[in-house]
């Protein structure tokens, strides 16, 4: 487990920065106690490129902050979950009992945030993800100690499916697709990735594959693609996966439309290089959306660190803005449950994103967009926005969310 601020690790670094700010009027009580935030990610092993741009994102926040949240000096743990879920649930028992965090953000995967879930709610500890949204909490199995900044898994996924019944840009000329077929890892991301593209997409699915999260050779599953002839291919391949998968599909010479969530983004882009140009994505966010706030985030993160953010530091980096406003919002009273909850509730703060609120089971109504993979004026890759899909957008399990009491 890493005790960071920003960027230093040391515990006196980490302790630093708790002390020489004035205190905002009303809190020189609780500037004794700061703000304690575990940050889960995952920092090791192939997928962890999406979980640094996670930990990034909301260290830019808390530098943007300076390294407070609503007005109180704050100390953020950085926490490896490894993707094991295991090591996740024990790692996170620690930095409630041990440690006494006040918030824990996390996490990437799906799989680790229903292992952490119950423990972190259970001891009535707010849990807010920048990117994991698996569709059962968000419909019955919803919590009032818990809150996602990002969407539901099936989201971005049902963009393409709409996005496809509208057509797509092939060659300068909009074709019309009618027959998918779809990949996608065997775990619950990789199912509502599915669910979610038909949930929208009016056209015929030819066929769908599962694969291991530890796939590394897809030619079989690209000849059958390449003998069957789709109008496109939907596919799911986060991290890793992304990697392989788009460079063995170019490397294939298959010339059929990919569309995607989470497999060409900024995170696996330096990685896929040319072979993920052209490729479309759906997403609520990219680093060319027209708004001062995402200018300033966009900017300093590539200052700060040298590289495109991704969707995963967007959000991380909202969460931040987040629980700065929500811990000012109650005058720094971190222990009255009910109004920290409202408080974060309100979301009172500039998202990256634009217009930003949360839904009856605290996941966001928001705008979603078709994007594709560009070029940018230094020669870097990112993803850049096409068209908006959605707006303000429901997702469709919260009506399934029957918030019980906190």
């Amino acid at each position: 487990m890493q005790r960071s601020v920003f960027p230093p690790v040391t515990r006196r670094a980490w302790l630093a920065a708790t002390v020489g700010t004035p205190a905002l009027p009303g809190l020189a009580r609780a500037q004794a106690a700061p703000v304690k935030i575990g940050l889960v990610t995952v920092l090791t092993g192939p997928q962890a490129a999406p979980g640094t741009h996670l930990r990034d994102g909301f260290l830019l926040g808390m530098r943007h902050l300076e390294n407070r949240i609503g007005g109180r000096p704050a100390e953020v743990l950085v926490i490896d979950d490894e993707l094991r879920p295991d090591a996740a649930v024990t790692k996170v028992r620690a930095a409630l009992e041990r440690d006494r965090c006040d918030f824990i953000v996390g996490t990437l995967f799906s799989n680790i945030l229903a292992a952490i879930i119950r423990p972190v709610t259970e001891s009535q500890t707010f849990l807010i993800s920048p990117n994991a949204g698996p569709s059962p909490i968000a419909g019955r199995g919803c919590s009032p100690f818990f809150f996602a900044t990002s969407y539901v898994n099936d989201q971005n996924h049902a963009v393409l499916g709409a996005a496809a019944n509208d057509g797509i840009e092939v060659g300068g000329t909009r074709r019309p697709i009618r027959r998918v077929m779809i990949i996608t890892p065997n775990y619950q991301a990789g199912r509502d990735a599915a669910a979610g593209f038909k949930s929208t997409f009016r056209g015929e699915v030819m066929d769908e594959t599962y694969v291991a999260l530890t796939t590394t050779d897809f030619s079989a599953e690209l000849a059958q693609i390449a003998a069957r002839r789709p109008d496109a291919i939907y596919t799911f391949m986060p991290g890793g996966l992304g990697v392989q998968f788009v460079r063995q599909y170019r490397q294939a010479g298959i010339a059929i439309p990919v569309l995607s969530a989470f497999t060409v983004d900024e995170a696996v882009l330096p990685a896929q290089g040319d072979a993920a140009l052209g490729l479309y994505t759906g997403t609520t966010w990219t680093p060319t959306l027209p708004n001062e706030q995402n200018a300033r985030f966009v900017g300093d993160f590539l200052t700060q660190f040298n590289y495109v953010p991704a969707s995963y530091a967007a959000h991380a980096y909202d969460t931040a803005m987040l629980l700065d406003s929500a811990v000012k919002r109650t005058g720094g009273n971190l222990a009255d449950k009910g109004a920290l909850r409202a408080a974060i509730r309100a979301a009172d703060f500039r998202s990256v994103r634009g217009p930003f609120r949360f839904g009856t089971n605290n996941f966001p109504v928001q705008d979603f967009w078709l994007a594709q993979v560009g070029r940018r004026p230094d020669g870097r890759l990112q993803t850049e926005h096409v068209r908006k899909v959605f707006e303000n957008a429901v997702d469709p399990f919260a009506a399934e969310c029957r918030m019980p009491a906190g």
